[in-house]
């Protein structure tokens, strides 16, 4: 093999937390992330925020923003609903059924695969009444009554909903790009089921930073709102992202799955990070010391941030942000 066609090597993300056990560092999780300021340029960068990543569903307030552009008209808990990756929490279950019979469809319409809730309380009560995985349980049902929705008002149809070609899906990706200021670099499929679409972590952080700062009553203006006023919809009653959106007024958060996350203040200052892992511990710990780098100040910092370690019954280490 000529020096020429030796392939680049890949450098090596940084790490953003540890693993500490017994006073122990056991275990590294690397990733990547940006901070903007207020005015959208980069603060901080770590690892390679600008090489194209999954967002999941971080990416839903823009699939929600496309339902608007469709011309459905959703607005307080359905939009927020329709932006979420809901806790499977009853009223959640209940709106999303609601939301279904207001458009003539059922949940059997629906192609999210069926699922226990996602809020680990709330699978544990679920089943205990003798309930089984269900389509509407899924934690994408509500993103997918709303899609489904937007197919009936505009005739288009309701069984190729998740074609990367339909109409609607085209319209999800308009609104990305745009959003993010960057083209969609790859497409893939979601887990449950709806077109996936790839930008960097700073086209990501822009595309927040664009909602919270669009012109009211603009789409994206408007999931943004739906989704600060009513964040219990958009994850449930013990999540992070409703604990930051209460708490810290004005603030847009959302996470997405293989440890993505993405977070918009009012006055334009974002962040959005990927843990390479995936691994759903790194998440607090990680958004919590990026949060205090944008300069939020609040109790709701250490509650996010707190993921302890346990030896039996007893507290023996944690998680923490090396950054």
């Amino acid at each position: 093999m000529t020096p020429a066609a030796i392939p680049p090597v890949a450098a090596i993300p940084p790490v953003l937390a540890e693993v500490v056990r017994s006073g122990f560092v056991e275990g590294h999780h690397r990733g990547s992330l940006v901070v903007l300021d207020a005015d959208g340029r980069v603060e901080l960068a770590l690892g390679d925020p600008a090489a194209p990543v999954f967002p999941r569903s971080a990416n839903k307030p823009f699939q929600a923003a496309a339902v608007l552009r469709s011309g459905l008209d959703l607005s307080g808990e359905r939009l927020a609903l329709a932006a979420a990756s809901h806790s499977g929490e009853q009223f959640h279950l209940d709106l999303v059924r609601k939301m279904l019979a207001e458009w003539g469809l059922e949940p059997a319409d629906l192609q999210t695969p069926p699922d226990l809730p996602l809020d680990p309380t709330e699978a544990e009560h679920y089943l205990a009444r003798g309930l089984v995985r269900d389509k509407v349980t899924m934690n994408c049902s509500g993103k997918h009554a709303a899609m489904l929705a937007a197919c009936a008002l505009n005739g288009w149809e309701t069984r190729s909903y998740l074609d990367p070609d339909h109409p609607l899906q085209r319209l999800v990706r308009t609104e990305l790009e745009a959003a993010a200021g960057e083209p969609v670099a790859a497409v893939g499929t979601d887990g449950c089921g709806a077109p996936l679409m790839a930008i960097g972590l700073t086209g990501l952080a822009r595309a927040f930073r664009s909602l919270v700062l669009g012109a009211p009553g603009s789409p994206g203006r408007r999931v943004a709102d739906a989704m600060r006023t009513h964040p219990e919809y958009v994850a449930g009653t013990r999540r992070p992202d409703t604990w930051l959106m209460t708490e810290v007024p004005g603030t847009l958060s959302k996470m997405g799955a293989e440890a993505v996350q993405a977070v918009a203040l009012s006055d334009g200052r974002a962040l959005a990070f990927k843990i390479d892992d995936g691994a759903g511990r790194a998440l607090g710990p990680v958004l919590a010391r990026a949060l205090a780098l944008l300069g939020v100040d609040a109790p709701v910092r250490t509650r996010i941030g707190r993921a302890p370690l346990l030896g039996g019954a007893a507290e023996v280490g944690e998680i923490r942000a090396t950054f």
